[in-house]
C-alpha cells in the first residue's frame, strides 16, 4: 500500500506540474496517473488502496465541501435565494431529458435504460468545480453578483437529485415501484441536512468558543464529526445528505467564528492539496479504457447536445436575476465538468448484470475523460473574460 500511495502522489503531482505548465488544468495529470497506474494499464495500484478508493474519493469530497463552507457567508445565500433552488434541479432535469432522447435516437436504447444513463451522466463534478468556485470567492471574481456561491449551493442538491433519481430507476430493474415517497426524500434529505448542519455547527461554535484549541486540532475535529455524518447517513432510515450537512457546519462556523472560520479554510486548502491528488488519481483509476469503445464519436455527440440541454435549464433559472450575458454563459460553462458521480455510479448497471450496463459506463468512462479536463480548462481560462473582478 505505502508503495502504491508514494506512485499515486509523486507521479501524480508531476504529471499535474507538467499539465500546469502548459497552462491546462492539472487535474488532467492527475487523471492520467489514475489511468496510466490502474488496474486496466500498468495494474500497479495495491488491491488494497483499491478497496477502499470509494472512501478515499469521499474523504477528498468531504474536505473540499468544508472548505466551501467556510467560504460561504450566509448573507450571500439570503441574495441569492430563487435561483439557487432552480439551479439545483432544473439543469438536470433538463440534461436528463435531453440524453434520454438522444440516447435511443444514437444508441438505440429502451426508455428505462436510457433513463438510467440519463441519471449518471447528468450530474456535475463537486471535485471539479467547488475549489475553483472557492477560488474565485477568494480573488473577488463574481462575488458582486454572488455567482460562485450561486454555483456552490446548488451542486451539492443537484448531485444529491441525480443519485435519487438513478437508485430509483434501478429499482424499475428488479421489479420495484417508484412512488412519490422516493422523490420526498429530495426535499426531506436537504431539510434534515440543513437541519442537523445547523445544530452540529452551534455545537461546535459552543466548543471553540469555551475551549482553547490549536487550529489543526479544530481541523480534526471538523474532519472526524463530517466522517461521522456521512457514515450516519447510510444507516439512518429518515433521508438524510451528510454531504450537505458538512457545508452547512461551515457555513454556520463563518457566520459564528468568522475569523476562527478564516484560519480553518486556510488549513483545509492545504489539506486540499492531498486530498485533490487522491481524489483524482482514483477516479482515473476507477477508469476502464477497456470501455472507451468504437462508440466514442457518438458518445461525444451524446455530450455535447446533452450538455446543450443543460444550458437551456441553466438560462431558465437566471430569470429576472440580473446577470449579464457574460456572466450566464459563465454559468452554463459551470455545468460542464463530470467526474465524481460517473465514477462512482457509472458501473453500477453492468455489475448488476443490465444488458446494457456495457454501453452505460462507456459513456460514463468518455464523459469523465472529456467533461471533466475540457470543463476544468474552459473555467480557468474563461473567469476573468466574463466575471466582473471585485478588489
Amino acid at each position: 500500500m505505502l508503495a502504491s500511495l508514494a506512485y499515486m502522489f509523486l507521479i501524480g503531482m508531476m504529471l499535474g506540474a507538467v499539465f500546469q505548465r502548459m497552462r491546462l488544468p492539472s487535474l488532467i495529470g492527475m487523471l492520467l496517473t489514475g489511468i496510466i497506474l490502474g488496474p486496466y494499464v500498468l495494474n500497479l495500484l495495491d488491491e488494497s488502496i483499491l478497496s477502499i478508493s470509494a472512501d478515499l474519493r469521499e474523504v477528498a469530497l468531504i474536505t473540499i465541501l468544508m472548505r466551501a463552507g467556510l467560504s460561504l457567508d450566509i448573507s450571500d445565500l439570503k441574495m441569492i435565494g430563487r435561483p439557487a433552488v432552480l439551479m439545483s434541479f432544473f439543469p438536470a432535469i433538463f440534461e436528463m431529458s435531453g440524453t434520454v432522447l438522444v440516447a435511443r435516437l444514437l444508441f438505440n436504447l429502451p426508455l428505462l435504460d436510457a433513463g438510467i444513463l440519463a441519471a449518471v451522466v447528468a450530474s456535475a463534478s463537486p471535485a471539479v468545480i467547488v475549489p475553483r468556485m472557492i477560488k474565485l470567492i477568494e480573488t473577488g471574481y463574481g462575488t458582486d453578483k454572488k455567482i460562485p456561491q450561486l454555483v456552490l449551493a446548488s451542486d451539492s442538491v443537484d448531485d444529491m437529485f441525480n443519485i435519487v433519481v438513478f437508485t430509483s430507476l434501478l429499482g424499475l430493474t428488479n421489479g420495484e415501484v417508484v412512488s412519490a415517497f422516493k422523490f420526498s426524500e429530495i426535499p426531506i434529505s436537504i431539510a434534515t441536512g440543513v437541519l442537523v448542519g445547523i445544530i452540529v455547527g452551534w455545537c461546535l461554535v459552543l466548543g471553540f468558543k469555551n475551549f482553547h484549541l490549536r487550529d489543526s486540532i479544530k481541523v480534526i475535529i471538523l474532519l472526524s464529526v463530517a466522517f461521522l455524518l456521512v457514515t450516519v447517513e447510510e444507516v439512518l432510515v429518515i433521508p438524510f445528505s451528510g454531504l450537505l450537512t458538512v457545508m452547512v457546519i461551515g457555513i454556520v462556523l463563518l457566520a459564528k467564528l468568522p475569523n476562527v472560520a478564516n484560519r480553518i479554510s486556510i488549513k483545509f486548502s492545504k489539506v486540499w492539496v492531498a486530498a485533490e491528488v487522491l481524489l483524482f488519481v482514483l477516479v482515473g483509476a476507477s477508469v476502464n479504457i477497456t470501455y472507451v469503445s468504437a462508440e466514442s464519436a457518438k458518445t461525444l455527440l451524446l455530450l455535447v447536445l446533452v450538455l446543450l440541454f443543460r444550458a437551456v435549464g441553466i438560462l431558465l433559472s437566471l430569470i429576472d436575476t440580473g446577470l449579464n450575458w457574460k456572466e450566464r454563459l459563465f454559468c452554463i460553462f459551470a455545468g460542464i465538468p463530470k467526474a465524481t458521480v460517473q465514477a462512482a455510479i457509472g458501473g453500477i448497471p453492468l455489475a448488476m448484470g443490465l444488458p446494457n450496463g456495457g454501453i452505460i459506463l462507456a459513456i460514463a468512462v468518455i464523459s469523465i475523460l472529456f467533461c471533466a479536463p475540457v470543463g476544468a480548462l474552459i473555467l480557468d481560462s474563461t473567469y476573468k473574460k466574463l466575471l466582473n473582478h471585485t478588489e
